[in-house]
């Protein structure tokens, strides 16, 4: 999903009235990074608050075979850290409800189970290592025999999702209600025509935000909701997706990680807010949610992100620590955009309003200013050497310090 999915944000494919609501009653942020332009290794970062290259995650998780040739493991060791598990540490009640794509499916059967990472209850899809009957016929992502068809699965996860709170009313609640409506292929159940169409996803974008109002209605009034997306859209409509950003999912141009983030807190998070200065990160969200819940740490962790917990709730900020990513570790098994203008160098780091992109062989460089350049268009890496070289040295030594890759076997 795209900033340009939704009409808070300015989008113009579908009316989101029910997401509109939910930046109106909180903050809307127009700085918000995933931690990777693609899902498994974005979901990666934010339940360990680290960047997923430590964890080996660096594209789509899928057979074995596969793994190997993008140089990762088969699913999130159950040693790495995690929101979820620290959370119910601290006595909350834990779920996962949607998309995981952290391990399992296809012939990865030898994937951590949910309870491993501190989950007291989940309601998955296939590309888990528990998939729900309900919603998985057979071996796909969707079949047409499912009990729960394509298009009535996000209410399928809204009700789990309230189900679970209403049972476990003494206790405080933690849920990852991933939904995954907007992820190819779009499929409405008010039409026959079949494709990635402009119409299909309007009906899809309509229907996620019809369900997304359901949920706050229903919610207890003490509950701090956070709507984001994992990882920028494909296909884009020319850039509207993205409102003009460069780039797409499998891109680390502003387009493939730069995305929406609400956050609504009756009476903590500010009412009809938008942050525009304030950098935020998928792997900031474990330090954030704990500094709210009162959650102890583990033991020797080390995070990648910060807690703004003072942005989420109005106080804007710079942040600290720079941002890293990558993306294409080699040219063989990672898929890219079809654009080749989309297509960037495998490495990034974002520092302030100033973004380098290169290779890891430490070619290819490309400097932005984003407060005057948000769209990536005027490379400044020959006038600006020296902000260049200190970002360069910085994402090198960083891509120095990661685990050694898998290989593929011969």
């Amino acid at each position: 999903m795209g900033s340009g999915d939704l009409s808070c944000y300015g989008g113009a494919i579908a009316s989101t009235p029910q997401i509109d609501r939910m930046a109106k009653e909180g903050t809307r942020f127009n700085r918000y990074y995933s931690a990777a332009p693609i899902c498994s290794p974005s979901r990666c970062g934010l339940i360990t608050g680290q960047f997923p290259a430590h964890w080996q995650i660096t594209s789509y998780l899928q057979t074995r075979n596969g793994n190997r040739a993008c140089e990762q493991a088969d699913f999130l060791d159950p040693k790495a850290p995690s929101l979820p598990r620290t959370l119910k540490a601290s006595g909350y009640a834990t779920a996962h409800i949607g998309k995981w794509h952290l391990g399992g499916g296809r012939d990865v059967t030898n994937a951590p189970k949910f309870f491993i990472y501190g989950y007291d209850e989940n309601v998955s899809t296939w590309e888990s290592p528990e998939p729900h009957p309900d919603i998985t016929s057979g071996d796909w992502v969707w079949r047409p025999d499912d009990k729960v068809k394509r298009w009535n699965r996000t209410a399928f996860f809204v009700d789990k999702t309230l189900d679970f709170i209403s049972r476990h009313k003494d206790k405080s609640c933690f849920v990852n209600l991933w939904l995954d409506d907007p992820h190819t292929p779009w499929v409405s159940g008010k039409s026959s025509a079949k494709g990635d169409t402009r119409d299909n996803l309007k009906a899809v974008l309509e229907e996620n935000d019809r369900q997304i109002g359901r949920l706050m209605d229903k919610l207890p009034t003490n509950t701090l909701l956070i709507f984001a997306s994992d990882n920028g859209a494909l296909p884009t409509f020319k850039g509207e997706r993205t409102l003009g950003l460069r780039g797409s999912k499998l891109s680390l141009y502003e387009g493939g990680i730069r995305l929406p983030f609400i956050a609504r807190w009756r009476g903590k998070v500010p009412a009809g807010r938008v942050d525009d200065s304030s950098v935020v990160s998928a792997v900031d969200i474990f330090l954030t949610l704990c500094e709210i819940a009162g959650a102890k740490l583990p033991d020797d962790y080390r995070s990648d992100g910060e807690n703004r917990s003072e942005v989420l709730l109005g106080k804007e900020s710079l942040r600290k620590k720079p941002l890293l990513w990558e993306y294409g570790r080699n040219t063989n098994a990672f898929a890219y955009p079809n654009i080749k203008h989309d297509h960037s160098p495998n490495l990034a780091i974002l520092d302030g309003n100033w973004k380098l992109l290169l290779n890891s062989k430490a070619d290819g460089e490309e400097l932005y200013d984003l407060a005057s350049d948000p769209n990536e268009t005027k490379n400044l890496f020959s006038q600006k050497p020296d902000v260049a070289r200190r970002l360069a040295s910085r994402a090198m030594a960083w891509h120095s310090s990661l685990p050694i890759t898998l290989k593929a076997a011969d």
